[in-house]
């Protein structure tokens, strides 16, 4: 059995004339009445009544339209997958990202690649940076959205933003209020950090900017997210190093004060492995390019 021969059998099906049939097929009478003939002895029944009163339909034909009809937009719908993937307008993008994504590059960046014009499913993970490494290099993510330099050889990758650190502080703090802070004027207050297995980087870096000031802090809450840091400081249960685009987060009771002197900067990188060759994927990283162009 052969699609052509299914064409046909549609085709004649719903002119029930061979001489209509064979002109929609663009064909002469015989090829179609041997791709009928052979069709016929593919299924093994017949499917067509030929006498005086014209083509019919037998009952075994009538069984056979909407499966035949379905082997054809199934062909179809595979062949249009094929080619949109190709060309990059489908398939699928797994894209791994930090929760400080939302708030820096991530909205914009999608936006940037109109993944609904090119009928390509999108499926975002948040997840921390060493488990976007993990699953980047296990193959289960095709894009990781990172804050580490710690990144494996093999893999591509584009500096995507960076933004300061700055304090943040319970609204009612006595800090609060002033327009820069030292940093040594947080020693003895207990510091909230994403822990070290979280993000290592960073959680390394914040300590060490405490050193450099002069002081170590006497007590660490160590959260999985950055967004719980914010959370966790706005109930006044400590204080904070936290990105700048956090202030966007716009958690009641938390403030965000720059800086006096030198702070770390947190960079975000997106990671994708170098020999992927998907139309999809390098469109995507085109995208990721425009945007974090715009932001340095």
């Amino acid at each position: 059995m052969e699609f052509r021969h299914l064409r046909c059998f549609t085709v004649l099906a719903e002119e029930l004339h061979f001489g209509r049939a064979a002109q929609r097929l663009a064909m002469t009478q015989p090829p179609l009445t041997m791709a009928i003939q052979q069709l016929e002895a593919s299924v093994g029944a017949r499917l067509f009544l030929r006498n005086s009163r014209g083509v019919q339909l037998t009952e075994a034909g009538q069984a056979f339209v909407p499966s035949a009809r379905a082997l054809l937009e199934q062909a179809q719908a595979a062949a249009l997958q094929a080619r949109d993937i190709e060309q990059g307008l489908g398939g699928t993008l797994r894209i791994g990202f930090a929760g400080t994504m939302l708030y820096r590059g991530l909205p914009q960046i999608l936006a940037a690649f109109h993944a609904g014009e090119r009928r390509l499913r999108v499926v975002l993970r948040e997840l921390s940076s060493s488990e976007q490494l993990v699953e980047l290099t296990r193959g289960r993510l095709d894009l990781a959205f990172v804050h580490t330099t710690r990144v494996p050889p093999q893999v591509s990758q584009i500096r995507v933003s960076r933004q300061p650190f700055v304090v943040c502080l319970r609204a009612s703090h006595p800090l609060a209020t002033r327009k820069r802070l030292r940093l040594d004027e947080l020693a003895g207050e207990p510091l909230a950090l994403v822990s070290r297995q979280v993000s290592p980087d960073y959680h390394e870096q914040i300590l060490a900017a405490c050193a450099a000031a002069g002081f170590v802090p006497d007590t660490l809450h160590e959260l999985q997210h950055w967004l719980s840091v914010v959370s966790l400081v706005a109930q006044g249960l400590g204080v904070a190093l936290v990105p700048q685009a956090l202030h966007q987060s716009a958690i009641a009771g938390a403030v965000f004060v720059p800086v006096d002197g030198e702070a770390p900067n947190y960079d975000t990188y997106c990671l994708w492995k170098a020999d992927a060759g998907r139309p999809a994927l390098e469109a995507f990283t085109q995208a990721v390019r425009r945007v974090a162009q715009g932001q340095d």
